[in-house]
């Protein structure tokens, strides 16, 4: 009994450290409506910051709180920079378009904090006033996590008094119910988003610096942060500081005893609950539906055949993807070999997102699903590769079909991240299940047979499966499923009011996605020779969604332009120069302000411009 009793307050010094990372997230999201990817960057900042601070402070008490708050001060000014810089460039673009800019600031910050602080692990020498503990339940605990758990509850009062006792909180409030009106009524915007990400930046470091004493700062801080802190956002429902508060404390806990009791099951405890929570709850534990206010209705430019001048240019770039192994040496051939693959997967994501109308952020689920059906298929079953092929489009198909059903119903952020967790519960079962898929040593070997052992034969091979595979889904989309799947995405009622069963369609698609995506996978799985858990993690995730919202998620090539755009720049800049994350980040956002429809949107948009001309 006494052990429960300190793990439930290890968790909830957990809760604490969480919810000072996600409340700054929920701010920034009330008010602003961007999905901040590059929150986890800016706890992470906060923590490199305040290593920096209090490495050359005294090690007293009061000169540790007054280290803490500065970095959280130096934070909160690097995130004013980031609103003033990058996003006040794109508020008017598509959420999601927000969502890619900031994930060039996660490239960029990468790369500089490389810089200027190095690839080690920075740890906090401990006084012995951190080091103290008291005895709770005839047990040691340390003094330092009572006095996290007592942080919370602080700021979240002080956040409440904020935002429900000063003007500014009031204009808070009512920028986050309706941003037109708030400004309609002479509030000035600008100035009022730049203080909530001051806010929101400011609380990410403070969490950050708190952090130091516990765990050290590292390179790998701003991706962990930032998946937990949308976890925590979501279950808490959007915009809601005390479900973000109570969101903690139940990831706390579960984390917590978790890893007393399942530890096998740590890595997946927290999606199982977010994905039962708003199975249950769709808008979270104290969400609420956005008002009508909150909803910016996207135009969705209507998705017509493409000119003939396109298709001869499309045609042209497809003979000469043929021809090239005759002209192209073994490591061009690998490229082209990686940009074939990228095209299918990016497109079989487009499917949701475009004319779907679905996120997702765990679009690696059926990659990885895929990869491993194929693996296990000829290293369990002796199949031939395009058998194992064949199992690489059944096994995630089925899955998605499954999957789907349940969570079409649900919208927007919470069903992009409820695919998050479904595909964090593959990649903990790939990286878990040693016996079946290897662990994180991986499933090593896997060459096709036969005539495709020769590198030019197993890239025709894949030119023909993938772009085929494009092909058929571009088809689906241009049929009346289609533009059935599209009448639902623009409006739900109208498309019932006339027949269309939406979450059967919406469904549908999720399996025709889920199919390719496997397809694509599988084919990955025999170009790299093995498979790893790596191949269902956020990261490829993360690549498809840059592909897609890179190209434009409103026309059919836009998926086949980002994904060769970005595999691409990728190739080349991780060859020429060792800041590629640096240049790649700032390539993309230079692109989103540019064309904040995506290269192939803006495209589309001069040539009709030209045409009317």
């Amino acid at each position: 009994m006494d052990f429960l009793a300190v793990q439930f307050l290890t968790g909830l010094a957990s809760a604490s450290s969480l919810f000072l990372v996600a409340a700054g997230l929920t701010v920034i999201f009330g008010v602003t409506r961007v999905v901040n990817f590059a929150h986890g960057s800016l706890f992470m900042l906060g923590a490199y910051i305040g290593w920096s601070i209090l490495t050359r402070l005294p090690r007293e008490p009061g000169w540790f709180a007054l280290g803490v708050l500065g970095a959280a001060g130096a934070t909160a000014l690097l995130g004013v920079m980031l609103e003033a810089i990058v996003l006040r460039r794109v508020y008017r673009a598509p959420e999601l378009f927000q969502l890619l800019a900031t994930f060039g600031v996660v490239l960029m910050v990468q790369d500089a904090t490389l810089a200027v602080w190095g690839p080690n692990d920075l740890s906090l020498a401990r006084p012995a006033w951190l080091r103290a503990s008291v005895a709770i339940a005839g047990q040691r605990f340390p003094a330092y996590d009572l006095f996290l758990i007592g942080i919370g509850p602080l700021v979240l009062l002080a956040l409440w008094l904020l935002l429900h006792r000063t003007r500014w909180g009031v204009l808070v409030r009512a920028a986050t119910q309706d941003r037109e009106m708030t400004a309609a009524l002479g509030v000035d915007q600008r100035l009022l988003f730049s203080a909530v990400f001051a806010l929101g930046a400011g609380l990410a470091g403070f969490g950050g610096a708190l952090s130091l004493p516990d765990q050290s700062a590292n390179l790998q801080m701003d991706l962990s942060a930032v998946v937990e802190a949308f976890v925590i956002v979501v279950i808490g429902g959007l915009g809601s500081l005390p479900g973000a508060y109570l969101a903690s404390l139940l990831i706390g806990l579960l984390q917590a005893f978790g890893i007393v009791f399942v530890p096998r099951a740590t890595l997946v405890l927290v999606f199982v609950a977010m994905a039962a929570v708003l199975l249950i709850r769709p808008n979270g534990l104290l969400g609420r539906p956005l008002a009508p206010g909150q909803i910016t209705q996207e135009i969705r430019p209507v998705i017509r055949a493409a000119p003939t001048t396109l298709k001869w240019l499309g045609l042209a770039c497809l003979v000469l993807a043929i021809v090239a192994p005759f002209f192209a040496g073994p490591f061009l051939l690998s490229v082209l070999t990686e940009c074939t693959i990228a095209i299918l997967f990016a497109a079989s994501l487009h499917v949701m997102m475009g004319p779907g109308g679905m996120p997702s952020f765990g679009h690696a689920a059926w990659f990885g699903l895929g990869a491993y059906a194929a693996a296990l298929a000829v290293e369990r079953g002796g199949a031939s590769t395009m058998v194992a092929l064949l199992a690489a489009v059944l096994v995630p198909g089925i899955f998605a079909i499954v999957f789907g059903w349940f969570v079409v119903r649900l919208a927007g952020v919470y069903l992009a991240m409820l695919t998050l967790a479904f595909a964090q519960v593959v990649w903990a079962i790939a990286f878990q299940w040693d016996a079946l898929t290897g662990g994180d040593n991986g499933i090593l070997g896997l060459w096709p047979g036969g005539w495709l052992r020769s590198a030019p034969a197993f890239y025709w091979l894949t030119l023909a499966i993938c772009v085929g595979g494009a092909l058929v889904l571009r088809r689906a989309m241009m049929a009346p499923f289609g533009y059935a799947l599209r009448a639902t995405r623009d409006s739900t009622r109208r498309a019932q009011a006339i027949g269309l069963d939406p979450r059967s369609l919406r469904a549908a698609a999720f399996a025709l996605a889920g199919a390719a995506a496997g397809l694509a996978g599988g084919v990955f799985a025999f170009a790299k020779g093995s498979v790893f858990p790596g191949y269902a993690g956020i990261g490829r995730s993360v690549d498809a969604l840059v592909m897609v919202l890179l190209g434009g998620v409103d026309t059919m090539a836009g998926p086949i332009v980002g994904a060769l755009a970005y595999t691409g720049l990728y190739d080349v800049l991780l060859l020429a120069t060792s800041q590629w994350r640096f240049i790649l980040g700032l390539a993309i956002i230079l692109l989103v302000m540019a064309f904040p429809e995506g290269i192939a949107g803006a495209t589309r948009r001069f040539w009709l411009r030209g045409r009317e001309a």
